[in-house]
């Protein structure tokens, strides 16, 4: 059934077809740059404080079809699998693609709970984004839901990682150089 809920800052919207939810963050002033101040370490809240996003999210019984539509259709690497509002998972092309080739290259009826990792990374807000590179990399992960306790936050990638990192190193030249 389609319809829309306002809930806070979140705007929860249900689609006929297929069934994604997307949650929209409340939209923050701009950073100067993802940086914090004084030397402070940068954190994941830093990130999604610029990153600003629309997060959409699956169920684990949606066609593996259907989420890998919406994946192409709005070009994003992810899906997040949600439960009764639960995080249960996480769907990425890497296991779109690994479902295609164990079923001969299609994907036939599968539902997305047999392709999606059951077990992804998470952060929080306070994550430390050098502990979220480290994480990032020993496991080859290029998306991390965020996590409030049991509520979803978000979701960073890898991009949004080294962007973070980047316009960080580019505040502190500009900052020298003023100097």
């Amino acid at each position: 059934e389609s319809g829309v809920r306002v809930t806070g800052h979140h705007v929860s919207c249900v689609l006929k077809q297929p069934r994604i939810v997307g949650y929209i963050s409340a939209q923050h002033p701009p950073a100067r740059a993802a940086t914090t101040s004084f030397g402070d370490s940068m954190k994941v809240s830093d990130i999604l404080r610029v990153k600003g996003n629309t997060l959409y999210t699956v169920t684990p019984d949606e066609p593996l079809a259907q989420a890998a539509v919406v994946m192409a259709e709005k070009d994003i690497g992810s899906l997040v699998v949600m439960d009764h509002g639960d995080l249960v998972g996480m769907l990425t092309f890497r296991e779109v693609i690994q479902a295609m080739v164990k079923n001969s290259g299609n994907v036939g009826n599968m539902l997305v709970r047999s392709a999606m990792d059951d077990a992804p990374l998470t952060c929080t807000l306070e994550t430390e984004m050098d502990e979220v590179r480290r994480m990032m990399l020993n496991r080859h992960a290029r998306y991390m839901p965020v996590m409030d306790r049991r509520m979803l936050m978000g979701v960073i990638s890898f991009y949004d990682v080294a962007k973070a990192v980047v316009d960080s190193q580019n505040f502190e030249n500009k900052m020298l150089k003023a100097y």
